[in-house]
Protein backbone atom coordinates (compact mmCIF):
# COMPACT_ATOMS: atom_id res chain seq x y z
CA UNK A 1 0.00 0.00 0.00
CA UNK A 2 1.40 3.41 -1.01
CA UNK A 3 2.32 5.77 1.79
CA UNK A 4 0.14 8.81 2.33
CA UNK A 5 1.58 12.25 1.83
CA UNK A 6 3.12 13.40 5.13
CA UNK A 7 1.41 16.78 4.90
CA UNK A 8 -1.97 15.09 4.45
CA UNK A 9 -1.27 12.83 7.44
CA UNK A 10 -0.77 15.81 9.75
CA UNK A 11 -3.34 17.99 8.00
CA UNK A 12 -0.88 20.80 7.30
CA UNK A 13 0.47 22.59 4.23
CA UNK A 14 4.01 22.80 2.88
CA UNK A 15 4.09 26.43 3.96
CA UNK A 16 3.12 25.59 7.57
CA UNK A 17 5.48 26.82 10.26
CA UNK A 18 7.34 24.42 12.60
CA UNK A 19 4.97 25.42 15.40
CA UNK A 20 1.93 24.60 13.27
CA UNK A 21 3.40 21.23 12.34
CA UNK A 22 4.17 20.50 16.00
CA UNK A 23 0.67 21.55 17.08
CA UNK A 24 -0.97 19.32 14.46
CA UNK A 25 1.12 16.35 15.53
CA UNK A 26 0.43 16.98 19.23
CA UNK A 27 -3.32 16.67 18.66
CA UNK A 28 -2.99 13.43 16.67
CA UNK A 29 -0.48 11.93 19.10
CA UNK A 30 -2.76 12.53 22.07
CA UNK A 31 -5.81 11.26 20.19
CA UNK A 32 -4.26 8.01 18.97
CA UNK A 33 -1.76 7.29 21.76
CA UNK A 34 -1.68 3.54 22.57
CA UNK A 35 -2.27 4.21 26.27
CA UNK A 36 -5.63 5.73 25.39
CA UNK A 37 -6.53 3.14 22.75
CA UNK A 38 -5.44 -0.19 24.19
CA UNK A 39 -5.90 -3.03 21.72
CA UNK A 40 -7.01 -0.71 18.90
CA UNK A 41 -4.75 -1.64 15.98
CA UNK A 42 -6.20 1.04 13.72
CA UNK A 43 -5.41 3.75 16.26
CA UNK A 44 -1.93 2.33 16.71
CA UNK A 45 -1.26 2.52 12.98
CA UNK A 46 -2.51 6.10 12.81
CA UNK A 47 -0.33 6.95 15.79
CA UNK A 48 2.74 5.49 14.06
CA UNK A 49 1.85 7.18 10.77
CA UNK A 50 1.55 10.58 12.45
CA UNK A 51 4.82 10.05 14.34
CA UNK A 52 6.58 9.11 11.10
CA UNK A 53 5.27 12.23 9.37
CA UNK A 54 6.32 14.47 12.25
CA UNK A 55 9.77 12.86 12.41
CA UNK A 56 10.38 13.91 8.80
CA UNK A 57 8.66 17.30 8.72
CA UNK A 58 9.95 18.54 12.09
CA UNK A 59 13.54 18.51 10.85
CA UNK A 60 14.42 21.18 8.27
CA UNK A 61 16.92 18.98 6.40
CA UNK A 62 14.64 15.94 6.24
CA UNK A 63 11.72 18.18 5.26
CA UNK A 64 13.69 19.68 2.39
CA UNK A 65 14.67 16.23 1.14
CA UNK A 66 11.03 15.14 1.32
CA UNK A 67 9.84 18.27 -0.53
CA UNK A 68 12.41 17.61 -3.28
CA UNK A 69 12.15 13.84 -3.68
CA UNK A 70 9.07 12.66 -1.77
CA UNK A 71 9.10 9.28 -0.03
CA UNK A 72 11.87 8.09 -2.38
CA UNK A 73 14.33 10.32 -0.51
CA UNK A 74 14.15 7.93 2.43
CA UNK A 75 14.10 4.56 0.65
CA UNK A 76 16.76 2.10 1.74
CA UNK A 77 18.08 4.51 4.32
CA UNK A 78 18.30 7.53 2.02
CA UNK A 79 17.78 10.97 3.44
CA UNK A 80 19.40 10.41 6.81
CA UNK A 81 17.74 9.11 9.92
CA UNK A 82 14.30 9.61 8.41
CA UNK A 83 12.58 6.86 6.52
CA UNK A 84 10.40 4.35 8.36
CA UNK A 85 11.74 1.58 6.13
CA UNK A 86 14.40 1.20 8.82
CA UNK A 87 12.93 3.43 11.51
CA UNK A 88 13.41 2.42 15.15
CA UNK A 89 9.92 3.34 16.31
CA UNK A 90 10.42 2.95 20.04
CA UNK A 91 13.60 5.01 20.29
CA UNK A 92 12.66 7.69 17.78
CA UNK A 93 9.18 8.07 19.18
CA UNK A 94 10.63 8.57 22.64
CA UNK A 95 12.61 11.51 21.33
CA UNK A 96 9.58 12.99 19.62
CA UNK A 97 7.13 12.65 22.48
CA UNK A 98 9.60 13.85 25.10
CA UNK A 99 9.70 17.13 23.18
CA UNK A 100 6.09 17.61 24.22
CA UNK A 101 5.68 15.90 27.60
CA UNK A 102 9.14 15.42 29.10
CA UNK A 103 10.24 12.21 30.78
CA UNK A 104 7.88 9.34 31.35
CA UNK A 105 5.90 9.32 28.10
CA UNK A 106 8.50 8.06 25.71
CA UNK A 107 9.93 5.25 27.83
CA UNK A 108 12.40 7.17 30.01
CA UNK A 109 15.02 9.82 29.49
CA UNK A 110 17.99 8.90 27.36
CA UNK A 111 21.16 10.67 26.51
CA UNK A 112 21.37 10.85 22.75
CA UNK A 113 23.87 11.86 20.16
CA UNK A 114 22.48 13.26 16.93
CA UNK A 115 24.53 13.49 13.78
CA UNK A 116 24.15 15.94 10.94
CA UNK A 117 24.00 13.89 7.79
CA UNK A 118 25.17 15.58 4.61
CA UNK A 119 22.68 17.08 2.19
CA UNK A 120 21.50 15.25 -0.90
CA UNK A 121 22.56 16.66 -4.26
CA UNK A 122 20.91 16.75 -7.68
CA UNK A 123 22.75 16.54 -11.00
CA UNK A 124 20.95 16.93 -14.35
CA UNK A 125 22.46 14.87 -17.16
CA UNK A 126 21.34 15.02 -20.80
CA UNK A 127 21.96 12.13 -23.21
CA UNK A 128 20.88 11.11 -26.71
CA UNK A 129 18.33 8.39 -27.49
CA UNK A 130 21.14 6.26 -28.91
CA UNK A 131 23.04 6.57 -25.60
CA UNK A 132 19.87 5.63 -23.74
CA UNK A 133 19.67 2.53 -25.96
CA UNK A 134 23.25 1.35 -25.36
CA UNK A 135 23.90 2.82 -21.89
CA UNK A 136 27.08 4.76 -21.22
CA UNK A 137 29.73 5.73 -18.73
CA UNK A 138 30.30 9.41 -18.16
CA UNK A 139 32.45 11.57 -15.94
CA UNK A 140 30.60 14.35 -14.14
CA UNK A 141 32.02 17.24 -12.17
CA UNK A 142 30.22 19.10 -9.42
CA UNK A 143 30.85 21.21 -6.33
CA UNK A 144 30.23 19.56 -2.98
CA UNK A 145 31.58 19.29 0.55
CA UNK A 146 34.00 16.54 1.51
CA UNK A 147 35.36 15.23 4.78
CA UNK A 148 38.21 17.36 6.08
CA UNK A 149 41.54 15.58 5.57
CA UNK A 150 43.15 17.26 8.57
CA UNK A 151 40.69 16.23 11.28
CA UNK A 152 39.21 13.22 9.41
CA UNK A 153 35.77 14.74 9.76
CA UNK A 154 35.75 15.08 13.57
CA UNK A 155 35.91 18.88 13.57
CA UNK A 156 38.57 18.88 16.32
CA UNK A 157 42.30 19.50 16.01
CA UNK A 158 44.29 16.30 15.63
CA UNK A 159 44.90 14.88 19.09
CA UNK A 160 41.81 16.51 20.59
CA UNK A 161 38.26 15.27 21.04
CA UNK A 162 34.94 17.02 21.34
CA UNK A 163 33.68 17.66 24.85
CA UNK A 164 30.16 17.64 26.26
CA UNK A 165 28.01 20.60 25.34
CA UNK A 166 28.11 23.20 28.11
CA UNK A 167 24.46 24.13 27.63
CA UNK A 168 22.79 20.69 27.68
CA UNK A 169 25.48 18.68 29.49
CA UNK A 170 25.79 16.25 26.59
CA UNK A 171 22.11 15.27 26.45
CA UNK A 172 21.36 17.10 23.22
CA UNK A 173 18.14 18.44 24.78
CA UNK A 174 17.21 21.42 26.93
CA UNK A 175 14.06 21.88 29.00
CA UNK A 176 11.80 24.82 29.54
CA UNK A 177 8.52 25.18 31.40
CA UNK A 178 5.51 26.45 29.49
CA UNK A 179 2.60 26.58 31.88
CA UNK A 180 1.31 23.08 32.58
CA UNK A 181 3.87 21.43 30.30
CA UNK A 182 7.59 20.95 30.63
CA UNK A 183 8.85 21.14 27.08
CA UNK A 184 12.05 19.44 26.02
CA UNK A 185 13.66 20.75 22.86
CA UNK A 186 16.78 20.26 20.79
CA UNK A 187 19.72 22.11 22.25
CA UNK A 188 20.32 25.27 20.16
CA UNK A 189 24.03 25.29 20.91
CA UNK A 190 25.01 21.79 19.79
CA UNK A 191 21.97 21.18 17.53
CA UNK A 192 21.22 17.97 19.40
CA UNK A 193 24.64 16.34 19.10
CA UNK A 194 25.45 16.72 22.80
CA UNK A 195 28.99 17.68 21.85
CA UNK A 196 30.94 20.89 21.72
CA UNK A 197 34.12 21.47 19.73
CA UNK A 198 36.51 23.10 22.19
CA UNK A 199 39.60 22.88 19.96
CA UNK A 200 38.32 23.35 16.41
CA UNK A 201 40.31 22.19 13.42
CA UNK A 202 41.98 25.18 11.77
CA UNK A 203 41.42 23.78 8.29
CA UNK A 204 37.64 23.40 8.44
CA UNK A 205 36.87 25.66 11.45
CA UNK A 206 35.33 22.75 13.35
CA UNK A 207 32.86 21.70 10.65
CA UNK A 208 34.61 18.46 9.78
CA UNK A 209 34.13 19.16 6.07
CA UNK A 210 35.28 21.53 3.35
CA UNK A 211 34.10 22.65 -0.08
CA UNK A 212 35.67 20.87 -3.00
CA UNK A 213 35.22 20.17 -6.70
CA UNK A 214 34.50 16.49 -7.23
CA UNK A 215 34.78 14.36 -10.35
CA UNK A 216 32.82 11.11 -10.50
CA UNK A 217 32.47 8.37 -13.11
CA UNK A 218 28.83 7.29 -13.37
CA UNK A 219 27.21 4.46 -15.32
CA UNK A 220 23.96 5.18 -17.13
CA UNK A 221 22.14 1.86 -17.62
CA UNK A 222 20.68 1.02 -21.01
CA UNK A 223 16.99 1.66 -21.35
CA UNK A 224 16.82 4.84 -19.25
CA UNK A 225 13.93 7.09 -20.14
CA UNK A 226 13.48 10.83 -19.98
CA UNK A 227 12.95 11.78 -16.32
CA UNK A 228 14.64 8.67 -14.91
CA UNK A 229 16.20 9.31 -11.50
CA UNK A 230 19.28 7.38 -10.41
CA UNK A 231 20.35 7.39 -6.76
CA UNK A 232 24.03 7.14 -5.90
CA UNK A 233 24.14 6.41 -2.17
CA UNK A 234 26.71 8.30 -0.14
CA UNK A 235 27.89 10.45 -3.05
CA UNK A 236 26.29 13.66 -1.79
CA UNK A 237 27.66 16.24 0.62
CA UNK A 238 29.72 15.15 3.61
CA UNK A 239 28.03 15.24 7.01
CA UNK A 240 29.16 17.49 9.84
CA UNK A 241 31.65 16.15 12.37
CA UNK A 242 31.93 12.68 10.97
CA UNK A 243 28.26 12.08 10.13
CA UNK A 244 27.33 10.15 7.01
CA UNK A 245 27.26 11.57 3.52
CA UNK A 246 24.10 12.50 1.70
CA UNK A 247 23.14 10.94 -1.63
CA UNK A 248 23.58 12.12 -5.20
CA UNK A 249 20.56 11.94 -7.49
CA UNK A 250 21.07 11.90 -11.25
CA UNK A 251 18.09 13.20 -13.21
CA UNK A 252 18.25 11.99 -16.81
CA UNK A 253 17.06 14.09 -19.73
CA UNK A 254 16.87 12.29 -23.09
CA UNK A 255 17.06 14.56 -26.12
CA UNK A 256 14.28 14.30 -28.71
CA UNK A 257 15.28 12.35 -31.84
CA UNK A 258 15.00 13.41 -35.48
CA UNK A 259 13.53 10.07 -36.58
CA UNK A 260 12.20 8.11 -33.63
CA UNK A 261 9.57 8.93 -31.03
CA UNK A 262 9.50 6.95 -27.80
CA UNK A 263 6.70 5.68 -25.58
CA UNK A 264 8.13 3.65 -22.68
CA UNK A 265 10.06 0.77 -24.36
CA UNK A 266 8.45 1.16 -27.80
CA UNK A 267 9.67 3.35 -30.66
CA UNK A 268 7.62 4.91 -33.44
CA UNK A 269 8.82 5.87 -36.90
CA UNK A 270 6.93 7.58 -39.75
CA UNK A 271 7.93 6.70 -43.31
CA UNK A 272 6.57 8.45 -46.44
CA UNK A 273 5.76 6.36 -49.53
CA UNK A 274 4.46 7.29 -52.97
CA UNK A 275 0.94 6.73 -54.24
CA UNK A 276 2.25 4.14 -56.68
CA UNK A 277 4.07 2.18 -53.95
CA UNK A 278 0.97 2.25 -51.74
CA UNK A 279 -1.22 1.02 -54.60
CA UNK A 280 1.11 -1.54 -56.16
CA UNK A 281 3.06 -2.60 -53.07
CA UNK A 282 6.81 -2.45 -52.50
CA UNK A 283 9.61 -3.27 -50.07
CA UNK A 284 11.42 -0.55 -48.13
CA UNK A 285 14.38 -0.36 -45.77
CA UNK A 286 14.11 1.72 -42.63
CA UNK A 287 16.74 2.59 -40.01
CA UNK A 288 16.71 1.06 -36.52
CA UNK A 289 17.92 2.62 -33.26
CA UNK A 290 20.88 0.24 -33.06
CA UNK A 291 22.29 1.77 -36.27
CA UNK A 292 21.16 -1.08 -38.48
CA UNK A 293 18.44 -1.52 -41.11
CA UNK A 294 15.19 -3.43 -41.30
CA UNK A 295 13.19 -4.37 -44.40
CA UNK A 296 9.42 -4.01 -44.52
CA UNK A 297 7.16 -5.43 -47.21
CA UNK A 298 4.37 -3.01 -48.11
CA UNK A 299 1.46 -4.97 -49.59
CA UNK A 300 -0.54 -3.55 -52.49
CA UNK A 301 -3.47 -1.39 -51.49
CA UNK A 302 -1.83 -0.16 -48.26
CA UNK A 303 -3.71 2.83 -46.84
CA UNK A 304 -1.99 5.92 -45.51
CA UNK A 305 -1.46 5.67 -41.74
CA UNK A 306 -1.04 1.88 -41.73
CA UNK A 307 1.34 0.69 -38.97
CA UNK A 308 3.77 -2.22 -39.19
CA UNK A 309 5.28 -3.74 -36.04
CA UNK A 310 8.90 -4.84 -35.87
CA UNK A 311 9.18 -6.99 -32.78
CA UNK A 312 12.25 -6.48 -30.58
CA UNK A 313 13.49 -3.39 -32.44
CA UNK A 314 12.59 -0.90 -29.71
CA UNK A 315 14.35 0.13 -26.49
CA UNK A 316 15.70 -2.35 -23.92
CA UNK A 317 13.87 -2.66 -20.61
CA UNK A 318 15.80 -0.82 -17.92
CA UNK A 319 14.87 -3.44 -15.33
CA UNK A 320 14.92 -7.05 -16.44
CA UNK A 321 15.48 -8.54 -19.86
CA UNK A 322 13.66 -7.96 -23.08
CA UNK A 323 13.25 -5.21 -25.66
CA UNK A 324 10.32 -3.15 -26.84
CA UNK A 325 9.03 -2.96 -30.42
CA UNK A 326 9.40 -0.54 -33.32
CA UNK A 327 6.20 0.63 -35.00
CA UNK A 328 6.57 1.96 -38.54
CA UNK A 329 3.72 4.07 -39.88
CA UNK A 330 3.59 4.63 -43.64
CA UNK A 331 2.10 7.88 -44.89
CA UNK A 332 1.13 8.23 -48.54
CA UNK A 333 2.63 11.34 -50.08
CA UNK A 334 0.53 13.10 -52.73
CA UNK A 335 2.77 14.73 -55.36
CA UNK A 336 2.44 18.51 -55.52
CA UNK A 337 4.20 19.01 -58.85
CA UNK A 338 3.53 16.78 -61.88
CA UNK A 339 5.10 16.79 -65.31
CA UNK A 340 3.08 16.32 -68.50
CA UNK A 341 3.60 12.57 -68.71
CA UNK A 342 2.58 12.03 -65.05
CA UNK A 343 -0.58 14.07 -65.56
CA UNK A 344 -1.52 12.07 -68.65
CA UNK A 345 -1.00 8.78 -66.82
CA UNK A 346 -3.05 9.91 -63.85
CA UNK A 347 -5.84 11.20 -66.09
CA UNK A 348 -5.95 7.80 -67.76
CA UNK A 349 -5.96 6.11 -64.36
CA UNK A 350 -8.85 8.32 -63.21
CA UNK A 351 -10.91 7.39 -66.25
CA UNK A 352 -10.36 3.71 -65.60
CA UNK A 353 -11.04 4.14 -61.88
CA UNK A 354 -14.34 5.96 -62.55
CA UNK A 355 -15.43 3.19 -64.87
CA UNK A 356 -14.83 0.51 -62.19
CA UNK A 357 -16.20 2.76 -59.38
CA UNK A 358 -14.16 2.58 -56.24
CA UNK A 359 -16.48 0.87 -53.68
CA UNK A 360 -15.55 3.00 -50.67
CA UNK A 361 -15.86 6.28 -52.57
CA UNK A 362 -19.19 5.20 -54.05
CA UNK A 363 -20.50 4.27 -50.61
CA UNK A 364 -19.47 7.61 -49.16
CA UNK A 365 -21.34 9.65 -51.76
CA UNK A 366 -24.43 7.48 -51.37
CA UNK A 367 -24.46 8.35 -47.66
CA UNK A 368 -23.91 12.03 -48.46
CA UNK A 369 -26.85 12.10 -50.90
CA UNK A 370 -29.07 10.39 -48.33
CA UNK A 371 -28.08 13.02 -45.73
CA UNK A 372 -28.87 15.90 -48.08
CA UNK A 373 -32.32 14.46 -48.86
CA UNK A 374 -33.15 14.16 -45.16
Amino acid sequence: MAKRDYYDVLGVKKSSTPDQIKSAYRKLAVKYHPDKNKGDKAAEEKFKEASEAYHILSNSERKQNYDNFGHAAFENGAGGRGGFNNFDFSSNFSDIFEDFFGEGFGGGRRSRKSSHRGSDLRYDLSITLEEAFTGKKQDIKFSTSEKCDTCKGSGSKPGHEAGSCSMCGGHGQVRSSQGFFTVQQTCPQCSGSGEEITNPCTTCNGQGKKQASKRLSVTIPKGVDDGTRIRLAGKGEAGSRGAGNGDLYLFINVYSHDLFKRSEENLFFECPISIADAALGTAIEIPTIDGGKAKIKIPSGTQSGKQFRLKGKGMPFMRGSGTGDLYVQVNTEVPVSLNKEQKELLEKFREIENEKSNPSIKKFFQKAKSFWKN
